[in-house]
Parts: structure tokens; C-alpha cells; sequence
């Protein structure tokens, strides 16, 4: 008698509590698509003006409320309805990935289960994730990455390639070199050739794929020349890199040391072109009856200086 007296009352507190769900994308959300959450109450009693959407922060690794803003395309919109709340963000990006959840601002004294947590109604979580893709860049072994390989890749024969190929993603990209003209493919993000050969010249295209959207693929092509052994050093692309890195560091040696004479030269001519002490004295005589005059003994009209 006394488990089903426990077990009536046991489902009575949770046939009295109040549910919120919310819904949201069920497909992959690719980043400046639009997004749309809906929360929904399964009691009627509930007044969804008191709901309102938190995002957990993983910066600050806490739940905080969603706020309607409208900043380029950094835009939220927030509708309410009779029986429902909605969000919108018409462009996605990478910083609105969530979890999501509905809280009510009443508090829930029948939900015994939520009272070490929270003592607000609270949705289950809804997470999506924003897939993107950025353009691909190449960068030579040997080299920062500031620089970019050029369109054109100039080497003197013998020399060893190895360009790297990256994209900012989502998720860690496939990558995959090929030559045009021959059907072989490297899975691979580095393209190595050791000691080139006239034969290694081409062109070259790296391509990037998204492991978990098939859309989201990228590619670039750079053109491989080889030149021979007795071409002039600023042939190649080193060569104009290294002409280019020196005319640099001399103009901007030209421009400290003229900054430094010029400085010089002005300091200089400061000092040397000082006028002499105004001194008013020396101009104007001083009487005895004037405001400037000098204690005396004497009272005649003379002069002093």
C-alpha cells in the first residue's frame, strides 16, 4: 500500500511539472546559412513571455542569455508567438555554434530533479555545429608562412620542392596533390619532389575536401618551371626573393640613416641660431621717480644708466 501511495505521488509531481523543448537544424548547418531555434512548452499553463534562450559560453565556460542584436552580419532576431519562442540568425558562423537551451524565468518547485542544478524549467540541450571551409594556401618547406608561394614557381634543376598546402576548416580536411597530364594522386597535404628533373615540370593542383560535407571542397594550382644549371641566380624564385629582400632592407637602411642627418642637421642649427638675452635694462633709462627705478640718494633728473 505504501509503494503504490509513493509511486501515485511520484507521478503526480512529474504530471504537474511543465516540459520546454526546443527545436532546431537536424542537417549540417554550413556557415552564412540561415538558422532558426523554436522553443515549445507542453503546458498550456506555461506563459512563453517568462522563456527565454541561453548559449553555454565556452570562452567563459557558462551558460549566458541570448540577446536579439544586429551588427552586419553578427545578427540575431527573437520573435515570440502565443505558444512559442523563436531564433533566428540569417547568417551562421563559426562563433554561434552552441549548445542551445530554453529556461523559464518561473521557478520550478515540483521538478525535484533539477533542484541541486538549477531550480528554473530547463529544455534538454540542442548543439549544432557550423561547417566551414577556407581558401587553401601554399607555403614552401623552409619558409614562413607569410609567404606565399607565387603562381609561377621558378627552380634551378637539382633543387628540392616541398610545398605544404592548408586551409583553415571545420574539421581537418582531406588533402590530395595531382599532376595535370598524369594520373597518379598523392593523398597527401605536402608535395615533395627531391632533385628536380626537367620531366617534374608542370603544373600542380592541390585539392582539399570537408570529411563530413562533400560541398565544401577546395583547390589551387601553381605552375612548376625548371630551369638549367647555368640560369642566373635571380632567375629563379629564390633568387627574386633574395633581390627583393635586400632591395628592402637597403631602402629602409637609406631612410634610418637620412632620418638620423636630418635630425642632426636641424638639433644644430637650433643651438647656433639663439638670439641674444632680452634685457629691458639695458634699454630703457631708469629715473628715480619711474616705477622701474632704483633706490638713491640723489635727486636730480639724470639718468642712472
Amino acid at each position: 500500500m505504501k509503494v503504490l501511495l509513493v509511486a501515485a505521488v511520484f507521478a503526480l509531481i512529474h504530471g504537474s511539472s511543465a516540459t520546454l523543448l526546443i527545436k532546431g537544424p537536424t542537417q549540417p548547418v554550413l556557415e552564412g546559412e540561415s538558422v532558426t531555434l523554436e522553443c515549445l512548452s507542453s503546458d498550456s499553463e506555461l506563459n512563453i513571455s517568462q522563456v527565454h534562450f541561453e548559449v553555454f559560453s565556452k570562452y567563459m565556460q557558462r551558460w549566458r542569455p541570448v540577446w536579439e542584436r544586429s551588427w552586419c552580419f553578427y545578427a540575431m532576431q527573437i520573435k515570440r508567438t502565443a505558444d512559442s519562442l523563436v531564433l533566428s540568425i540569417p547568417h551562421a558562423g563559426r562563433f554561434y555554434e552552441g549548445p542551445y537551451r530554453c529556461v523559464s524565468d518561473v521557478e520550478n518547485v515540483t521538478d525535484a530533479e533539477n533542484v541541486t542544478e538549477t531550480s528554473y524549467i530547463s529544455s534538454p540541450l540542442l548543439d549544432f555545429k557550423v561547417h566551414y571551409m577556407g581558401e587553401l594556401s601554399l607555403t614552401r618547406e623552409g619558409y614562413t608562412s607569410y609567404l606565399s608561394v607565387p603562381q609561377e614557381l621558378k627552380v634551378r634543376l637539382g633543387d628540392d620542392v616541398v610545398v605544404r598546402c592548408s586551409a583553415s576548416s571545420s574539421e581537418e580536411p582531406f588533402y590530395f596533390w595531382n599532376k595535370d597530364g598524369d594520373d597518379w594522386i598523392l593523398p597527401s597535404s605536402t608535395l615533395t619532389l627531391r632533385k628536380i628533373r626537367a620531366m617534374d615540370e608542370g603544373q600542380y593542383t592541390c585539392m582539399a575536401e570537408h570529411p563530413s560535407v562533400e560541398s565544401l571542397s577546395k583547390k589551387r594550382s601553381i605552375s612548376i618551371t625548371v630551369l638549367s644549371k647555368d640560369a642566373r641566380w635571380y632567375e629563379s624564385s629564390n633568387g627574386r626573393l633574395v633581390l627583393m629582400t635586400s632591395a628592402a632592407a637597403l631602402s629602409l637602411l637609406v631612410f634610418i640613416l637620412s632620418m638620423s642627418v636630418f635630425l642632426c642637421r636641424r638639433a644644430k642649427r637650433a643651438k647656433t641660431c639663439k638670439g641674444p638675452i632680452d634685457d629691458r635694462s639695458q634699454k630703457k633709462p631708469i629715473y628715480k621717480a619711474s616705477v622701474e627705478s632704483l633706490p638713491s640718494t640723489c635727486a636730480d633728473k639724470q639718468p642712472l644708466v
